[in-house]
């Protein structure tokens, strides 16, 4: 059996058996492993390989996939000697997820010990895993990413490879996850907002998905004029989004409702009308952000 039919699952989360699950449904000879015992019972069943050690797991195989819930836990895995002597010389592709600064460190120590290092992300949930609508991107060496393309691809959707920046997938995953929490801490505290109100949030959601529906062609206009240093907006100016922001702080307030999310936003934008900038759109807050 080749090299491009084999691979190792570290770490059997749900996430991580979807994945293993899929190789296995592909055909390759998959081995798994986890620090935890006694999830890979339906794996096994299927037909992958239990290993009895990291070390185990990882020697069988000339590619590794880790999916864990952190580095920090990825860390206490791969840096043992023992397990950092077996990887020496295979590839380790490591789809936890993390800080771009954190994928940087881990490629270093790859390195460091000869091993091969591509790092990436998963951007759908478990039960797309094996499906057209799983999307992945990978970053790290571009010959490395293609020469286990073919085993990656079991995983079913797309695959992209975003450039040599080992830390770029993990840049990519972080701001997306930024705007859908930021976004779930919004929906929240509307939800507070309605219930105090007599409003229930089954009777609120369909008015929700309409301003979630509204994003998508703002997002698009907007990134272009961040990306051209153009902030204006005649039709919605940072001082009328201020006044809204202050109406949600008040009605809020007024019920006992925490509102210092939109505080949060309202100064911010307070900043920028500060700045003279008032007849900018909201997006003029990135400038803010950034550092000097």
């Amino acid at each position: 059996m080749s090299e491009q039919s084999a691979v190792t699952v570290i770490g059997l989360g749900p996430m991580g058996r979807a994945l293993a699950r899929a190789f296995v449904d592909a055909g390759l000879r998959t081995t798994v492993w986890n620090r935890t015992p006694g999830r890979d019972g339906e794996l096994v069943e299927r037909g992958a390989i239990r290993a009895g050690s990291a070390e185990e797991a990882v020697a069988a195989s000339d590619l590794t996939v880790v999916c864990v819930v952190n580095y920090d836990a990825s860390d206490a895995i791969l840096r043992r000697d023992a397990v950092a002597g077996a990887l020496k010389g295979r590839t380790l592709v490591n789809l936890t997820a993390d800080t771009p600064g954190r994928a940087r460190d881990t490629a270093a120590w790859a390195s460091d010990h000869g091993v091969r290092y591509l790092d990436g992300a998963i951007m759908t949930p478990v039960v797309t895993i094996g499906t057209p609508d799983a999307v992945f991107i990978h970053s790290g060496p571009k010959g490395l990413y293609q020469r286990h393309l073919p085993v990656l691809e079991a995983l079913g959707g797309t695959h992209t490879h975003l450039g040599e920046d080992i830390g770029r997938a993990a840049a990519y995953d972080l701001a997306p996850l930024d705007v859908f929490w930021t976004a779930m801490a919004g929906y929240a505290h509307a939800l507070a907002l309605a219930k105090a109100e007599g409003i229930t949030a089954r009777e609120l959601a369909p008015f929700a998905k309409g301003i979630g529906a509204i994003l998508p062609p703002i997002f698009e206009e907007l990134a272009e004029g961040v990306d051209g240093g153009n902030y204006s907006d005649g039709s919605n100016p940072i001082t009328s989004a201020a006044s809204s922001m202050a109406h949600v702080i008040q009605a809020s307030e007024r019920h006992g409702i925490d509102a210092s999310v939109m505080r949060a936003a309202e100064g911010l934008a307070r900043r920028v009308i500060g700045m003279g900038h008032g007849t900018d759109g909201f997006i003029r807050v990135t400038e803010l952000l950034r550092p000097a």
